[in-house]
C-alpha cells in the first residue's frame, strides 16, 4: 500500500510538471507573437517619403515654421507687455487690426496653432504643392479672393453657374502663410478654433475648429486629424 502511495504521488508530480512546461511553452509562444505584432506595428508606423512630399516639406515647411516662431514670439510679447501695462499704443494697433473687443480676444487671436495642423492644411489644399494655385499664384491653402484690386488669378471654374471664383496670388509662400494666420485670426467663422487653441496644445483637439474651413464641415478636421497622424507631421510642433 505504501509503494502504491508513493507511485500515485510520483504520477501526480509528473503530471504537474508537465501542465508546467506545457503553460510556459504555450506563454513563451504568445509573447513571441505579441513581440512579432509591435514589431509589425513599429515597421507600418515609419513613413515613406515620396518625392512629391519631400519637395513639399522643403518648399513649405521653412515658411510655415518661420511664421509660427515669429508669431508665437509676438504672442508672448503682447501677454507680458498686457501684465506689465506696457506697449499700450502697439496693443491697441493691434485690436483694430485683428477686430480684438478685448486684452482676452486679441490674445486668442494672435495666438498661432501648431505647425502640423498649418503643414496638414497646406498639404490638402494645395495637392502637396502641385496644384496650378501653388506653382501660378504661390496660394497653398486655397484662399478666395473677393477683393478685384488685389493681386489674383481665377479658378478655371465658376459658382452658381457662372460667377468666376477668384484665388489670391501671393509674391512668396511666406506671405501666404502669414495671410492664412490673418485669416484664422480676424475671421468670425475661426473663433472656436481660436477658443480650442488658448486650451489646447494638442493638434488633434484644435482641429474641430475647421469646421467652416471648408464646405465638408466637420469632416474637414477629420480628414485633417488624419493627415497630420499618418504623416507624423506632429515631429514639426514645438515641444
Amino acid at each position: 500500500m505504501k509503494y502504491i502511495i508513493v507511485l500515485l504521488l510520483a504520477c501526480v508530480m509528473l503530471f504537474y510538471y508537465v501542465i508546467q512546461e506545457k503553460k510556459m511553452e504555450k506563454e513563451a509562444a504568445q509573447k513571441q507573437s505579441v513581440q512579432k505584432v509591435i514589431s509589425k506595428s513599429t515597421s507600418e508606423k515609419k513613413v515613406h517619403l515620396t518625392p512629391k512630399k519631400k519637395n513639399f516639406i522643403h518648399l513649405v515647411l521653412p515658411a510655415i515654421d518661420n511664421t509660427y516662431k515669429r508669431l508665437e514670439a509676438r504672442y508672448y510679447k503682447i501677454s507680458q507687455d498686457m501684465k506689465n501695462h506696457t506697449n499700450q499704443e502697439e496693443i491697441q494697433r493691434l485690436k483694430k487690426k485683428y477686430n480684438a473687443k478685448s486684452d482676452e480676444d486679441l490674445l486668442a487671436r494672435l495666438k498661432p496653432h501648431p505647425v502640423s495642423i498649418v503643414l496638414a492644411q497646406a498639404a490638402m489644399e494645395s495637392s502637396w504643392a502641385t496644384s496650378r494655385f501653388t506653382k501660378e499664384a504661390n496660394n497653398i491653402f486655397g484662399m478666395w479672393s473677393v477683393n478685384e484690386n488685389e493681386p489674383r488669378i481665377a479658378a478655371g471654374e465658376t459658382r452658381d453657374g457662372n460667377r468666376t471664383i477668384w484665388l489670391k496670388k501671393f509674391e512668396t509662400i511666406d506671405d501666404a502663410v502669414q495671410a492664412y494666420y490673418d485669416m484664422i485670426a480676424r475671421g468670425g467663422a475661426y473663433q472656436r478654433l481660436r477658443v480650442l487653441r488658448m486650451q489646447y496644445d494638442n493638434p488633434y483637439k484644435i482641429t474641430p475648429g475647421l469646421d467652416k474651413y471648408s464646405e465638408m464641415g466637420a469632416d474637414y478636421g477629420n480628414i485633417v486629424n488624419k493627415l497630420i497622424k499618418y504623416n507624423q507631421f506632429t515631429k514639426y510642433d514645438k515641444h
